[in-house]
């Protein structure tokens, strides 16, 4: 986030935010996770930093209301750790069910590299509901769905307001 994001985001970032860093901080300095730096989400951002945005406020949340945020940060931070382009219109599958698909492969890149608990199974599987199916298990999931969709509507904005898109962002 940059410093008018921290400014301007629900939840104030302070001494909270070194707690964060080191509860991801495995995740976040693997080189898979960070090779999310070269990825687009949702068009003025990488799927790292909306990766990381999900998985701060969702520490701040279940902090304050007593839940699992260390589980529940670590699972937020992988939920969306797939590496192709669901634009990409050239690919068989891709665009047209990216929305369900997305989910179990995060899970499966995710397990393959970390061990992970069932509530972060639960968080990266199921952070797609209701688009997915099966509800989520645990209030921590529940919680990330919720954020996922706040943080893609407020960088979809933020595009709006800007009108820079990630790639104009990597060109400088």
């Amino acid at each position: 986030m940059d410093s008018y994001d921290k400014q301007k985001a629900l939840i104030t970032v302070d001494d909270s935010w070194v707690e964060f860093q080191e509860i991801i901080k495995d995740i976040a300095t693997n080189s898979n996770v960070s090779a999310l730096k070269d990825h687009m989400q949702h068009i003025s951002t990488s799927r790292f930093e909306h990766c990381e945005e999900v998985a701060y406020y969702t520490y701040q949340i279940c902090k304050k209301l007593g839940l699992d945020y260390v589980s529940a940060a670590r699972g937020a931070m992988l939920h969306d750790f797939y590496f192709y382009d669901w634009r990409n219109k050239g690919v068989e599958g891709q665009k047209k069910f990216h929305l369900m698909r997305h989910p179990g492969i995060a899970l499966k890149n995710a397990d393959d590299i970390f061990e992970l608990n069932d509530l972060e199974k639960d968080i990266i599987k199921k952070h797609m509901w209701p688009v997915t199916i099966v509800p989520p298990k645990y209030k921590e999931s529940f919680i990330v769905t919720c954020v996922d969709k706040y943080c893609a509507t407020i960088e979809f904005f933020k595009y709006l307001r800007t009108g820079r898109d990630f790639k104009e962002k990597e060109n400088k």
